[in-house]
């Protein structure tokens, strides 16, 4: 039963600091460039271990929420971010959700938790309130971060035909000429992802918008192999 947030980050970091793997951690820190210190557990590993955690009647009210989560990104190991993602994926959106999801994608950014954070909270969030939707794409493109720019670029990886495909080009075009890897990258995904919808529209797309070779290729990837 959930008595409140500091006994809850207790039994988290109990359970996670128990069952970690110090020579796995290592190889998972040199996987993400040195940015994070890692327990060094698999992900079905890590859920697993949680699983009491995030069952209904351990689930901490709302009004606790954004405070474990901001603890959860202060912690240097990345199995704590991960869990927070999952964490914040039990929960429905509400209308001032968004701040917090803008909080854990700008803070300890990288593209293990930003990609989910914007296909699975983000653009659940927006389906549910797409009144708020344009005004945050375009405060997140002029930002000049590059994280909430690939925001952008992937909210929509999961609605399929339901993507508002003039929104997708116009944010494509506003960032295609950006030198950045993980932009370019995300732009070929997001590309990539719409082509099994419907693969003629993202071909003539791509083959008239000049875009990085990065982008080209990775948004073609689909449609060449059938």
């Amino acid at each position: 039963m959930y008595v409140g947030p500091e006994d809850y980050l207790d039994r988290l970091e109990s359970v996670l600091a128990e069952h970690g793997d110090p020579e796995r951690a290592q190889g998972q820190k040199r996987y993400m460039k040195e940015k994070f210190e890692f327990f060094g557990l698999k992900a079905d590993e890590r859920r697993e271990l949680t699983r009491g955690l995030v069952r209904k009647n351990e689930l901490p009210p709302m009004e606790d929420l954004r405070a474990i989560i901001e603890s959860l990104w202060d912690r240097p190991e990345r199995e704590y971010q991960y869990f927070g993602v999952e964490l914040l994926e039990r929960y429905e959106h509400h209308a001032d959700s968004l701040s917090l999801y803008e909080y854990i994608i700008v803070n300890k950014s990288w593209w293990d938790t930003v990609d989910r954070i914007a296909k699975n909270l983000v653009g659940g969030y927006f389906q549910v309130y797409p009144q708020h939707r344009d005004a945050y794409i375009e405060k997140w493109l002029n930002s000049g971060n590059i994280w909430l720019q690939r925001t952008c670029l992937l909210f929509q990886l999961a609605y399929k035909r339901d993507t508002d495909l003039d929104l997708l080009f116009d944010v494509i075009l506003e960032l295609k000429d950006k030198n950045e890897f993980f932009i370019q990258k995300a732009i070929g995904w997001s590309l990539r992802e719409y082509s099994k919808v419907d693969s003629a529209v993202v071909e003539s797309f791509i083959k008239n918008k000049k875009l990085s070779s990065l982008a080209t290729r990775e948004g073609l990837k689909v449609i060449e192999k059938a």
